[in-house]
């Protein structure tokens, strides 16, 4: 069965959404953004699903039509932990391949730095998106995507 990809786009690098693109189109693979709002590509080869504004609508709707075969790319963690459960793959535009074995600790990291957050206490993360973690991703996703092909 094919692969599709599915893009959590509200908050994937542009450079991202346009290399799984054109990538995906090399191989013939379907791929849908879901978000909040339309998000524009280099190329128009994918489909795109505006979500209502609702919390979490477009995490809510790749979960619900998103199947074993396919990869999903997010940063959202809590979404990588739902499909984790239902045995999908699922990777974030830094070249992390969430799994069984690390989404438990990547949920906790992620709680204990909203609370630290929550009280002011928060770091100041750099929000920068580099060439360095671009070609992580692209071997993660390289890597990922023709693991399912096979």
């Amino acid at each position: 069965m094919t692969p599709h990809i599915w893009i959590d786009a509200d908050s994937c690098p542009k450079l991202v959404r346009n290399y799984v693109v054109k990538y995906a189109k090399k191989l013939a693979l379907p791929v849908t953004f879901a978000a909040n709002k339309k998000i524009p590509a280099e190329t128009d080869d994918f489909e795109m699903i505006v979500c209502s504004e609702g919390k979490d609508a477009a995490d809510d709707y790749i979960a619900d039509h998103a199947a074993v075969t396919d990869i999903v790319i997010t940063r959202d963690i809590p979404l990588a932990g739902r499909l984790v459960e239902k045995q999908i793959t699922v990777i974030n535009d830094r070249g992390t391949v969430f799994s069984k074995e690390n989404i438990r600790e990547k949920l906790s990291e992620r709680d204990f730095d909203l609370q630290l957050a929550q009280i002011g206490l928060a770091g100041c993360k750099a929000n920068t998106y580099d060439k360095k973690q671009f070609a992580l991703f692209a071997n993660c996703f390289d890597k990922e995507i023709h693991r399912l092909i096979k």
